[in-house]
């Protein structure tokens, strides 16, 4: 008899992220260290690999939310994905009944919103409260992490959103 996330796993799903997000970068390393054998490939949206691959997923897009292109080609986007994800998880598959749960779903949705749009400040501020790591740059320069508040404003700058209000 399969395990429940056998049943679901038919090959490799790909995780598109943005590479350049510290807090988005560690959870994908994060999950590449828990993923059930073979789960995932990882795909940074920065890549070229993913212009090829993925040609219907803009950059805009990816840059805006995480994706997970399932075996068959269905693509999930942000929120929607998480139960995926956590299904293909090892010693942790179960939890992906909590999604389940009534209003799960919805406060999901906000809850991935709400972070996803504060990323970069998330990340400074962690980084200034721990005062201990520096992250690169797409340029490779060092960049503190009170300089990820400026990566935040230049993100929604290029959302074309102009202030840092959700929506």
């Amino acid at each position: 008899m399969k395990r429940p996330q056998e049943e679901h796993k038919i090959g490799k799903a790909a995780l598109i992220f943005d590479k350049t997000c510290p807090i988005c970068s560690s959870a994908v390393k994060w999950i590449d260290e828990h993923e059930a054998r073979d789960s995932f490939e990882m795909v940074p949206c920065q890549s070229e690999a993913m212009i090829f691959r993925f040609p219907e997923i803009k950059r805009a897009a990816c840059m805006n939310a995480m994706h997970l292109v399932l075996p068959d080609g269905t693509v999930m986007v942000g929120e929607k994905a998480l139960p995926e994800i956590v299904l293909r998880l090892r010693r942790y598959h179960f939890a992906a009944v909590l999604f389940k749960l009534p209003g799960a779903l919805a406060l999901s949705r906000i809850a991935y919103r709400w972070f996803a749009d504060r990323r970069y400040w998330i990340a400074g501020l962690l980084a200034h409260v721990t005062e201990r790591k520096k992250y690169i740059n797409s340029d490779g320069a060092d960049q503190s992490g009170e300089d990820c508040y400026e990566n935040q404003k230049e993100h929604y700058h290029r959302r074309g959103q102009g202030s840092h209000q959700s929506r």
